[in-house]
């Protein structure tokens, strides 16, 4: 059989705007691998930058390199399973483009995993008290995320928000049909997707200092892997995807209640004012939610351009507008009742989340149940 059908070992590397690091990285990483059957599967979402040209020009001058192209999508975790379903060795591994990995680790992972006596092998900075080669926030907000990782999936790993690691086909597959591919904690989702528990071991290794790109860790990382742990915590009962759209509508909730705060203080009282108030106050929510649930809670998918977001906003408004008729009854019900006027508009805003998630994500985001 030959090398690039079948190898030992498949490797993927996710990127987005890596073009000034690739190149070298999957170099590095070729030179390192020496001996071992190999092939590299480059998994690219569409970057903006040189990023697929310099994985080509590679590619072309050894063929164990591959580049595969997402359109339209974003993250590492949904584009690390991509690269998974078009890799073929019986080992499977990922790390990331911008060269913070290092290479004598890798090598260490492969040569310990393809003893045969392990199903996973991670790269761990938390090894020993060497330094982790992150900066002092960035340690601090990692050390804080394992910690809870632990504490909600006891997970045995020292270092679950990992980003590099191998593993065999056969314990992947045991996790795959479980797997959210949300956010960028790969390593979290696969651990939490499995009831097998893994033969694992560890490499100690920092963080190298980036060769190029940018950090992903941003607030919405953090959000991504919260929304993660409520998923497996709570054995799928609530998905991460709608813990998220959750976290916006309570947003959305907090804007109407400052644009009722706002009417309330011009001095609207009645039931006739606080229904056109309400009228005000659910149509800008609606719209804050639109723009922050693209950016956050459908980022992977998010729309771009004038004409796909205008599009994505209209068919929004458009599918909420039962639950934004529902909630208008509602606090005008509430209102008659004489309950106070800013929790009139604001309890019902509470109950039209579930109907607003599922239609939203199936026609504003375009997403197919599961996905």
């Amino acid at each position: 059989m030959s090398t690039r059908s079948s190898p030992d070992l498949s490797l993927i590397i996710c990127t987005l705007n890596e073009g000034a690091a690739i190149a070298s990285v999957v170099n590095e990483i070729c030179d390192t691998l020496t001996g071992i059957d190999y092939e590299i599967v480059v998994v690219d979402d569409d970057s903006s930058d040189n990023t697929q040209a310099e994985v080509l020009r590679v590619a072309e001058e050894n063929p164990r390199v591959r580049l595969q192209v997402r359109v339209g999508e974003r993250g590492l975790s949904s584009a690390a399973i991509k690269g998974w379903e078009v890799a073929h060795g019986r080992i499977l591994g990922i790390m990331d483009g911008d060269g913070q990995h290092d290479p004598q680790a890798i090598r260490q992972l492969a040569d310990i995993i393809l003893k045969g006596d392990k199903d996973l092998v991670c790269v761990s900075r938390y090894l020993g008290k060497s330094d982790t080669g992150l900066s002092f926030g960035r340690d601090i907000a990692s050390r804080l995320a394992t910690k809870a990782t632990h504490l909600v999936l006891k997970a045995p790993l020292s270092d679950p928000m990992s980003g590099c690691f191998m593993m065999t086909r056969d314990w992947y597959e045991t996790a795959r049909p479980n797997l959210t591919g949300v956010g960028f904690k790969i390593l979290v989702d696969l651990v939490a997707s499995t009831k097998v528990k893994p033969r694992f071991a560890e490499v100690k290794a920092a963080l190298r200092q980036r060769q190029g790109g940018e950090s992903k860790l941003d607030l919405r990382v953090i959000l991504d892997l919260g929304a993660l742990l409520v998923e497996k915590g709570t054995g799928g009962l609530l998905p991460a995807r709608f813990v998220l759209f959750a976290a916006v509508g309570m947003s959305g909730v907090v804007v109407s209640a400052l644009i009722l705060t706002f009417f309330k203080l011009i001095g609207y009282s009645t039931v006739t004012e606080f229904g056109h108030a309400q009228i005000v106050a659910i149509g800008l929510a609606m719209v804050w939610n639109f723009f922050l649930n693209n950016s956050l809670t459908f980022r992977d998918h998010r729309l771009k351009g004038i004409g796909p977001i205008l599009k994505g906003l209209i068919i929004f408004c458009l599918v909420c507008t039962p639950g934004a008729i529902l909630n208008w009854w509602i606090g005008i019900l509430l209102k008659s009742a004489q309950v106070e006027f800013i929790l009139a508009g604001v309890i019902p805003a509470f109950l039209i989340g579930i109907l607003n998630y599922w239609a939203s994500r199936v026609l504003a985001w375009n997403q197919k149940k599961g996905s």
